[in-house]
């Protein structure tokens, strides 16, 4: 049987790196031990996920409850502990009702096919995630794509299906992972209600980072927010994901979604995880801000060096390159300086846009900014 598929050009072939955890949570080592690497290029945002009352939290509840759920919700999959971790999400959130999933990608799943029909229209950033659009593609709905971040182009489209009278669902994230950017979302949900369109906002990389106390850009919007995705195993340092909504669109969702019942549970150790780290972001509501800050100057470092400024508010840091192989080389370049960012390289970005992702961490040691200066140049 011939392989019809395009063969993929040596410089986009992707390969499994294995690297092990280093003495320092912030640090990552080749398995051989010889080259210890400062990490700039995880999603741990706030150094939890070797936090110790992440840990001390995931081991008790392994010794409790077990590795697994053994069991979808609906089973035997349930424990206390999942709907304590739900009822805390949406008292922080202000939601209704929150339920918790395994993975990212089947909440954005989950949460299209709860919004959409073969009748609606779903418009969508065009640079959304991937899964939001494995979601569209299951729900059987119609795509339409605005301009990034562009309201002008999104009020356009949503007049005319609004002429047309055809459903619509508009859907977007509050911090984009490859751009570092943010739409104005007060402003994306007043075109929504206006046009009379539902609006589903992933916030995987933004809370715990952004909004009110961590707690996201979506927080103190209520309709038409219809749903707000998160996950846990960024800014949380655990694992798994969640919905939050209102109680009518929370239960279709419980009783409907096959993407939540035809499921082993969350595992007991990261929902405790997942709790433990909501616990610590809670207690200490200024982490997001504070490192914001430090990536505005972080931005303002890297421009007057030359670089173009990296742009948006949060964590993200995305160094514009051009070229795959020139972003291959920069990677590897830091790398022997030690430090890990790695290259993001078409179809993940645009064509000619591959980049550098540099990510902060809020337990990066000091002079974390001047070692990257130096290893990187002027542009």
């Amino acid at each position: 049987m011939r392989d019809h598929a395009s063969p993929i050009h040596p410089v986009r072939r992707r390969r499994l790196r294995s690297l092990n955890s280093g003495q320092e949570p912030w640090q990552l080592q080749d398995p051989s031990g010889t080259s210890q690497l400062l990490d700039l290029a995880s999603n741990d945002y706030l150094g939890l996920s070797r936090h110790p009352d992440v840990l001390a939290a995931a081991t008790d509840a392994m010794a409790s409850d077990g590795v697994g759920a053994g069991g979808s919700r609906l089973i035997t999959g349930t424990r206390p502990r999942h709907l304590e971790l739900e009822a805390a999400l949406g008292t922080w959130l202000n939601r209704d009702r929150v339920l918790l999933f395994p993975s990212g990608f089947q909440a954005n799943i989950a949460a299209l096919t709860a919004l959409s029909n073969r009748q609606t229209t779903v418009l969508v950033d065009r640079l959304i995630h991937h899964s939001l659009l494995a979601g569209v593609r299951t729900s059987g709905a119609r795509l339409q794509r605005f301009a990034h971040n562009d309201l002008q182009d999104l009020d356009q489209r949503l007049q005319r299906l609004k002429q047309a009278t055809t459903p619509s669902v508009v859907v977007t994230e509050s911090l984009f992972s490859m751009e570092g950017t943010s739409p104005d979302l007060k402003g994306m949900a007043d075109l929504c209600a206006y046009h009379g369109a539902q609006l589903l906002v992933d916030e995987a990389h933004g809370l715990g980072v952004l909004g009110p106390g961590g707690r996201g850009l979506c927080h103190g919007l209520q309709k038409p927010v219809a749903l707000v995705c998160g996950t846990f195993g960024k800014a949380f340092g655990s694992g798994g994901a969640f919905l939050a909504g209102n109680h009518t669109t929370m239960e279709r969702l419980l009783q409907t979604s096959g993407a939540f019942r035809y499921t082993t549970a969350l595992a007991p150790p990261l929902v405790a995880g997942a709790r433990a780290s909501l616990q610590l972001i809670q207690a200490n509501p200024s982490w997001g801000s504070e490192l914001s800050q430090r990536s505005e100057r972080w931005r303002n470092a890297l421009e007057l060096q030359g670089w173009t400024k990296p742009t948006g508010q949060g964590p993200v840091l995305p160094l514009l390159v051009g070229e795959d192989q020139d972003a291959l080389d920069l990677q590897q370049q830091l790398e022997q300086a030690g430090l890990l960012s790695v290259a993001i390289r078409p179809p993940t970005v645009p064509e000619g846009t591959a980049r550098l992702r540099l990510v902060l961490r809020r337990d990066l040691p000091g002079g974390t900014l001047e070692q990257l200066l130096a290893a990187l140049g002027s542009r």
